[in-house]
């Protein structure tokens, strides 16, 4: 079982921590998506990122600098999001380490796929960038997202965005087996989902299934943190559902 999630916007520099190991699968590519970066002006980058001046002013800074393999932080302590938060991968023992190792993949626009203990440094370029001149960022990867992703493994457990999990589902093929996890309140009779509590739950799902050692997506079903519970009744073969009760 291979389990993918999203990156998150927020990154910073953590050699000390835990060491990478490895280096990103298409560090080609992603030396590729650098130039091109590096070429945008300031204006052009702020435009690209929909971010305040201070936020443009760091990652176009970023970018001019940037050596992709120099100060290199494993990408599951890189990202600094909700999801990374309570996912708490600073914290796994051994063999939690080694569990997300072989089934966890996070989606980048920038590297395209990263194990987790893949060396990365900061950047800012998420999958859904409107980037006219190194054309759409979902062309520029095509199906190699998918192919690195289902490598040895086609049983897919999604807890990733829509931005991101399509970069895998338009690709999947009648041997596949994509499942997605949906974390929601019931509100008049229907699972809506919100954001924040979505992303806790992520991420409490990574470490579960890793706790657990998980195999197989059946097991994701015995999730119970956060106030979750599994619900039979609002899942269906490719869709897992975890509700919650609203707040008052």
């Amino acid at each position: 079982m291979r389990i993918i999630i999203s990156p998150a916007k927020k990154m910073n520099v953590d050699t000390d921590t835990l060491a990478s190991a490895g280096m990103p699968a298409f560090l080609e590519q992603t030396g590729k998506l650098l130039e091109w970066m590096r070429a945008l002006s300031r204006e052009e980058a702020q435009a690209l990122w929909k971010c305040n001046d201070k936020i443009a002013e760091q990652n176009y800074q970023r970018f001019q600098e940037m050596e992709l393999s120099k100060n290199l932080t494993p990408a599951i302590i890189a990202y600094e999001g909700i999801q990374y938060q309570y996912m708490a991968p600073a914290v796994f023992g051994g063999t939690e380490s080694e569990y997300v190792q072989e089934h966890l993949r996070i989606l980048s626009g920038f590297y395209g796929v990263l194990k987790p203990f893949d060396g990365v440094v900061p950047y800012r370029l998420e999958m859904q960038a409107k980037a006219s001149d190194a054309g759409d960022l979902y062309r520029f990867w095509g199906d190699r997202i998918y192919r690195e992703v289902t490598e040895g493994d086609r049983v897919i457990l999604n807890l990733a965005s829509k931005e991101y999990s399509r970069c895998v589902e338009k690709y999947l093929q009648p041997e596949d087996r994509f499942i997605t996890c949906v974390f929601g309140e019931l509100s008049d009779g229907k699972v809506k989902q919100k954001g924040t509590f979505a992303k806790m739950a992520r991420g409490e799902m990574v470490r579960y299934l890793a706790e657990s050692r998980a195999e197989d997506p059946e097991q994701a079903k015995g999730f119970d943190r956060l106030g979750y519970h599994f619900s039979e009744e609002f899942s269906g073969d490719d869709e897992l559902v975890f509700l919650r009760e609203p707040e008052e």
